[in-house]
Formats: structure tokens, sequence, C-alpha cells
């Protein structure tokens, strides 16, 4: 790579990753860094934060922050006093740009949107809400403390609070019809601002929905053709409703794509702070994989002694290549040909590439390689045949 492709972050934009590790409950599916405790201390937390970004940012040196996402967890649990105070942390640190995103994680419950006046009044500008389904049978399966009527009032206080509102919502659940599916969605587009996260359930491995399986006990999953056809369905009603994938997951209205996530699938730059946080610096030229201690408490007290980083490792140019290449096909406008070349130091194998575009599953055109419709669906099988 050359000198001037050491900057090559500013492709994908800047951001600050806030975790914030704790919940009210765990969920049986979930296998983020999350914890359940009876107090915790807020100032403590906030000072933490401050301190990070401080020491981060004289790091960076001036940068423009593109967005900002307090992740979780459940941030709203947070006191809006501590989210207002990360972003003036952040005011200090970088410039911010005229259209800074920051959008806040939520649950539905009665606690929570108890707060999204404060949240806004802090500087919040878009809410991210952990809704998962429209059904309470199912919100109950899947562990979730809040009811449809609940999420449907958190829905509504949102919206009266923010600009920007997105919602998920998670398919191929225990029992679900392609039909009822379909229905819950139509139900979910009728109610949406600008953007939804739709997932199908994965059984990851140290949930409890993983040992159950494990144990033969998690009955009437979706098989594998009907899980396929939800994923069509969801396609096509998201698109009929002005609600296009930009990403395999994600689906918005033109405009109003999460310019957070955005930064990760474009492969830019982000400082990720907090229990387990991952963040991704380009620093004198190289790129380097930030990680911190999962466990709140080594966190804390990693941060007092004046770093809340475990590892900091260099990522090699032909890894960043690789990052590039999975991250940006999961997108719609697909991977720029020539950026991916200046990173590997190679043309991408040109006779695979000819036979995905003769199979109807990639485009190549204005120099971007794309997944297309029929493609989406077997993106990982795209993937191995260009690594």
């Amino acid at each position: 790579m050359s000198e001037s492709d050491h900057q090559d972050w500013q492709d994908g934009g800047f951001g600050l990753y806030v975790h914030w590790p704790f919940c009210a409950s765990k969920c049986p599916y979930c296998d983020f860094n999350s914890h359940v405790v009876a107090s915790i201390d807020q100032r403590a937390w906030l000072e933490a934060y401050r301190l990070e970004i401080a020491r981060l940012a004289a790091e960076t040196g001036p940068r423009v922050l593109r967005s900002i996402f307090f992740g979780g967890g459940t941030p709203s649990l947070m006191d809006p006093e501590v989210v207002a105070g990360v972003i003036e942390a952040a005011r200090a640190g970088w410039s911010f740009s005229n259209d800074l995103e920051i959008t806040l994680e939520a649950n539905p419950g009665s606690v929570e949107r108890g707060r999204f006046s404060g949240y806004a009044e802090a500087g919040v500008n878009r809410l991210s809400m952990g809704v998962q389904a429209l059904n309470d049978d199912d919100l109950r399966r899947l562990g979730r403390l809040h009811s449809v009527a609940e999420a449907r009032a958190a829905f509504d206080v949102a919206r009266g609070c923010f600009g920007r509102v997105s919602f998920d919502l998670i398919y191929a659940r225990q029992g679900q019809t392609r039909e009822g599916w379909k229905a819950e969605l139509r139900a979910a587009l009728g109610m949406a601002v600008d953007h939804l996260s739709l997932y199908q359930l994965t059984i990851e491995d140290g949930t409890a929905f993983g040992a159950r399986a494990a144990a033969g006990r998690l009955k009437g999953l979706p098989d594998d053709d009907l899980a396929a056809d939800m994923y069509l369905d969801t396609q096509d009603l998201c698109s009929a409703h002005g609600f296009p994938a930009y990403e395999v997951s994600n689906h918005a209205r033109p405009g109003a794509e999460s310019r957070h996530n955005l930064v990760y699938w474009r492969q830019g730059d982000w400082v990720g702070i907090g229990p387990g946080a991952h963040g991704r610096l380009t620093l004198e030229g190289r790129r380097w994989a930030t990680e911190a201690p999962r466990a709140p408490g080594a966190w804390l007290e990693a941060v007092r002694r004046g770093s809340g980083e475990l590892t900091r490792v260099a990522v090699p140019v032909e890894e960043q290549a690789t990052e590039y290449l999975l991250m940006s096909m999961r997108l719609a406008e697909g991977m720029d040909i020539a950026r991916h070349e200046r990173l590997s130091g190679a043309p991408l194998p040109q006779e695979a590439v000819a036979d995905l575009i003769a199979l109807g599953l990639v485009d190549l055109s204005q120099g971007r390689l794309r997944a297309t419709d029929a493609g989406r669906p077997v993106l990982n099988a795209i993937l191995r045949t260009l690594a």
C-alpha cells in the first residue's frame, strides 16, 4: 500500500461506540456482553467513559466524528446525565460532523421509555428499539420483559421525541409460520418511521437457547427452506413499502441508513469503549484492532490504571483487504474494486468473478461488485469463492 492509502479508513468515516454492559435480565438467545446487577454507580461509569474518550482523542488527534452509538446491554438503563456527559466528552475530543448521528439502543419497558425525552435533551437524535416480536407468546419465549402493547406505547413515545427511530425484529422463531411472519412484518411496516433491522434467529453457543438446542429441547424451529422463504418474503414486503435492504439484515427509507453501522461495513475507523468493546484505529499509517476486558469491574479498574484496552493488535494489510471484502459485500452498494485491490495488492480472482456473474449471483458495474437479489441468500458461498 502506498503512503496515500495509509488513510484508507477515511472512505468509511469515523465513529464512537460506547458499550453499556448492564441489562434488567439476560435473554436466552443473546451472546452479547451483558450482565444483570442489583445496583450501578452511574457516576463512576461516566467518569470512566470520559477518561477513555480523552485518552483516545489524544491518540487520534483532530478528526471529524460522524456517529456515536450507545450499545449494550441495555443503554436505556443509563441515566440521561451519563449520556449527556459522554456526548460532551466526545465533543471536547473531536469535531462533530454537521449531520452527526447519535443512536441509543433501548428496550420498550416503562422504565426505559420514561427516559426518552431526557436522552433527546442530552443530544441523542436516533433511537434503536429492541422490540424483537409483535406477538406476546413469542416475546415471553424470547425472554423479553415487555409486551406488544408496551412496545407500541414505547414506539409512540419515541416517535414524539426523536426524528429517527428504528426497531429490531427476529424471525424464523419457534413455531412461526410463513404467513404469521408476513402478517407481523406488515404490522411492523405500518409502524415504522425510517429503519428496520430484521434478523433471522440464530442459535449461538454459550446462550440458553444454545444449551437447549444441544439437549434437543428447542422445538419448532423452521427448517432451512422455510427460513429462506421468510427471508425472501422480508425483501419483497420491505421493498414494496419503501424500505429496501441496504444491508443483508437492515432496511431503510433512502437516506435513513444507519450511519454508524455504515462506518463498520465501509471499513472506517471507530473508537470502542466499555467492557468487551472492539475498535479499529489507523494511527501513524498502521491499522489496529483494539479490545477491552469483558468484565465490567475489570474494565473500570483498567481505566483507573490508565487504559481500558486489553489488547491492541496490528491488522496486516492482507487481513484489511479480507475484512473489507467480507463487510462491504453485505451492502447493497457492494465493494469498491479499486479500493480492495489497493489493500490486497492483487485483483480479485477474475475467473471466479466471471463465473459468479454468469450464475447471476453478482453484478459488476461502475467499479463496484455487488451481490444480486439472487446472490444475497447465498452470500457466504460467494464470499468463500472470492476470499
